[in-house]
């Protein structure tokens, strides 16, 4: 790496704690210090909890926007939105793969490639916490080192 690259890297840490709401499972990870987090829904009411987290700034959200990372918690079954995968995925020109994966102890479905229903290519992992549905996304593969450090920092109750 080139002296840029490592100060980049170090500045970094230390990372700072995310913790989603106590009532879905209580969602944790380390994400880098120079990212922002913006909470969208909060899912107080009910309903999906979202968040979105990116370097500096939370780009505006919307389909084709770049953020680093998309967190949502669906009030869903896990097994309702990985068959929404599915489905998608069954349309020719998907390009998306599956892989399973262990997320925070959990088994978890690892989806890379083209996005569902935007231009992006990055990396969806989606796992069950409680009745509800976990979605992990990277918009972009420039931030798949962050992406997979992070997963591994992931803890939930189930």
């Amino acid at each position: 790496l080139d002296d840029e690259a490592e100060f980049a890297e170090r500045e970094k840490d230390p990372y700072r704690d995310f913790a989603g709401p106590a009532d879905y499972g209580q969602l944790s990870f380390k994400y880098p210090k120079t990212w922002s987090v913006y909470i969208a829904s909060d899912a107080a009411k009910g309903g999906d909890y979202e968040a979105y987290l990116n370097p500096i700034e939370v780009n505006p959200v919307s389909t084709n926007t770049i953020n680093a990372l998309r967190v949502t918690i669906r009030d869903k079954a896990f097994d309702d939105v990985a068959e929404e995968y599915q489905r998608f995925m069954e349309y020719t020109d998907a390009n998306l793969s599956i892989e399973s994966v262990t997320v925070g102890g959990a088994s978890a479905n690892r989806y890379t490639g083209k996005i569902p229903n935007t231009e992006l290519n990055g990396v969806i992992v989606i796992f069950k916490i409680r009745d509800k549905t976990a979605i992990l996304q990277t918009d972009s593969m420039l931030f798949i080192n962050d992406f997979n450090t992070l997963l591994s920092t992931v803890q939930f109750n189930a």
